[in-house]
């Protein structure tokens, strides 16, 4: 068996775990969580859903890495309805900036970033996760699905990646720029 997906997963108070019609779902104080449950695997809740442990229909190869990967986002579920996962983006550059908006027209949040191109870009924000600006210069994305969060920061992040002679773009706030050295003008003589 995977030594991840054989252990059992504790559930916090508060915390409902089901699987039904191939949807796993997760609800919690946070909000609630839904993913595709394969056929490959089975959900056993225990202790009176105090614990649950996912099982295999065989010891195929598919089966085993499903058994795995489905134990550790199932623990990513109930993590996230509990305490919401964050990742924070930093804006350098001169006149680079962000800020929260309402599209009327389509009815939906959107991340309107100013970072030196000719048009400010819109960025849509998705449902299920919240997005803020402390300040002009700072992005915090948080939301109980961590996937979505991800996924959300990286396409915000790929507008304009950070360079590395100046630093200039969007970056994470606990990314580490490798900085390069610009050119040189040396006088042969």
């Amino acid at each position: 068996m995977s030594r991840i997906g054989k252990s059992p997963l504790a559930v916090p108070a508060g915390v409902k775990v089901s699987a039904a019609g191939g949807r796993l779902v997760v609800a919690g104080p946070k909000g609630a969580v839904e993913t595709f449950f394969p056929p490959e695997l089975s959900l056993a809740v225990e202790e009176g859903g105090k614990s649950v442990r996912l099982g295999r229909r065989d010891d195929s190869k598919k089966c085993k890495a499903l058994h795995g990967t489905f134990r550790r986002l199932l623990g990513n579920m109930v993590t996230g309805v509990v305490t919401p996962f964050e990742r924070e983006l930093d804006i350098v550059g001169v006149g680079y900036q962000a800020k929260l908006q309402q599209n009327a027209k389509l009815k939906r949040q959107e991340l309107r970033l100013q970072v030196g191109f000719a048009n400010a870009v819109d960025v849509p924000v998705p449902k299920g996760i919240t997005v803020e600006c402390p300040s002009a210069t700072s992005v915090k994305v948080t939301g109980p699905d961590k996937a979505l969060v991800g996924q959300f920061a990286a396409n915000v992040r790929k507008v304009r990646p950070p360079e590395p002679y100046n630093g200039k773009g969007i970056k994470y706030r606990d990314e580490r720029i490798q900085r390069k050295q610009g050119k040189s003008f040396v006088s042969s003589e």
